[in-house]
């Protein structure tokens, strides 16, 4: 079966699998995976991550496609589309802390599903701004998605569609991370970072003080320093990290201005949601002094730079005494100049054991204060990491992968 494209249209390897009022077309059988015979659902919706210096992310959605191997190509058979009637524009910042748009329910041939890929609207035309980004206290500009993506890039995931079942899954898509500057161009690129997860009722929710700059805190869950969820807390201080498989999780808050608070091993059941405190207890890190940690990533040895990683992500971990290692702030680099700048308290984080019905009680962890790993990642390449103490300057740190 024969499936006509826009030339124009940008194939985003995304985790997305299914949206709303769309029409699903079978193109041709086979893939990888080994179907069943009759029908499954495949039920989703989005969430996002905060996106840092932003007040809008919009992206205009016309088509998925869905396969079940990882390594089809564009023109291989086996391919399902669900093409949506009209082309749907979201804003990606208005799905934070617990907000979900529900993009619908469909039918899929069972099985199992190992690559999706997302069509959006070009800027063109009428659409000049279909994909746009608006950083803060500025305009609304464009969002370009690079010629390369036409290629395919990704996301690899594994889901399963049984007969006469439905798969629900919650699409978490990291705006911070996939929105790029190009040098001091004024210009964005979507680089989609974006995760796929079951959906659960279980979670963690809480509350922060209103006297916190709140658009400029983040509350994440993480486990072993990677963060599963994050959120900003709304007007009221409250904050919800939802759908979080079970298992322990160690609730992070920072706040520009503020001391990093850690309440390490938070349970989540399968079933509902952990409550940290209430309105009266609401977490107020201490007052810190800021720094920076800034610098560069590229190929190269010591001294001897090569190459610009322009895609690298660079992030600062903080290890707590008797821990846990905590993730502070993490930014993709510079696309144009492969530059960062990572902003860390330089006074010590506050650490509380969680007690169920009992508001958490913080004290300092003196011994890490202004300590922190400086750690970059790109695709195909190793991580690399560098020790940074702020504690009474601001650090350079390069960053070099092995050539």
């Amino acid at each position: 079966m024969q499936v006509l494209w826009k030339h124009h249209a940008k194939y985003l390897g995304l985790g997305l699998a299914a949206l709303a009022a769309s029409a699903l077309v079978a193109c041709g059988g086979g893939g990888s995976g080994s179907a069943d015979a009759g029908q499954g659902s495949l039920r989703l919706a989005m969430t996002d991550a905060p996106a840092c210096g932003y007040d809008h992310v919009y992206v205009t959605v016309e088509r998925v496609r869905v396969h079940q191997s990882s390594s089809a190509s564009d023109n291989d058979s086996g391919w399902s589309e669900v093409a949506l009637a009209t082309p749907k524009r979201l804003d990606l910042l208005s799905l934070t802390n617990g907000v979900l748009e529900e993009l619908g329910q469909t039918q899929l041939p069972a099985g199992n599903y190992t690559q999706v890929r997302l069509v959006l609207t070009d800027n063109t035309g009428n659409n000049q701004l279909a994909n746009a980004v608006q950083p803060t206290g500025g305009a609304l500009v464009a969002l370009s998605t690079p010629s390369a993506q036409q290629s395919g890039l990704k996301l690899k995931t594994n889901f399963q569609v049984q007969s006469g079942q439905t798969a629900d899954l919650l699409l978490d898509f990291d705006a911070c991370r996939s929105v790029v500057l190009a040098g001091n161009s004024g210009n964005y690129i979507l680089k989609p970072v974006m995760s796929v997860t079951p959906r659960v009722a279980s979670g963690i929710q809480g509350y922060v003080s209103t006297t916190l700059t709140l658009n400029g805190t983040l509350v994440t869950a993480q486990q072993s320093g990677v963060v599963v969820r994050s959120t900003v807390p709304d007007a009221t201080g409250k904050f919800v990290l939802p759908s979080l498989a079970a298992g322990n999780y160690d609730l992070v808050v920072t706040s520009d201005g503020h001391s990093t608070a850690v309440v390490p091993s938070v349970p989540v059941t399968a079933t509902a949601s952990t409550s940290i405190n209430g309105t009266a207890t609401a977490i107020l890190p201490p007052v810190a002094t800021m720094r920076t940690i800034s610098g560069t990533a590229s190929v190269g040895t010591t001294g001897t730079s090569t190459t610009l990683v322009t895609d690298a992500t660079v992030r600062a971990t903080q290890a707590l005494t008797g821990g846990p290692t905590v993730e502070v702030v993490s930014l993709p680099v510079n696309a144009t100049s492969a530059a960062y700048q990572l902003r860390v308290p330089a006074d010590a984080p506050v650490k509380a054991a969680f007690t169920a019905g009992s508001a958490p009680a913080f004290s300092a962890d003196t011994a890490a204060a202004g300590k922190y790993k400086v750690e970059a990642s790109a695709t195909g390449r190793t991580t690399v990491q560098q020790s940074a103490d702020v504690g009474t300057a601001d650090q350079t740190v390069n960053l070099m992968f092995a050539p």
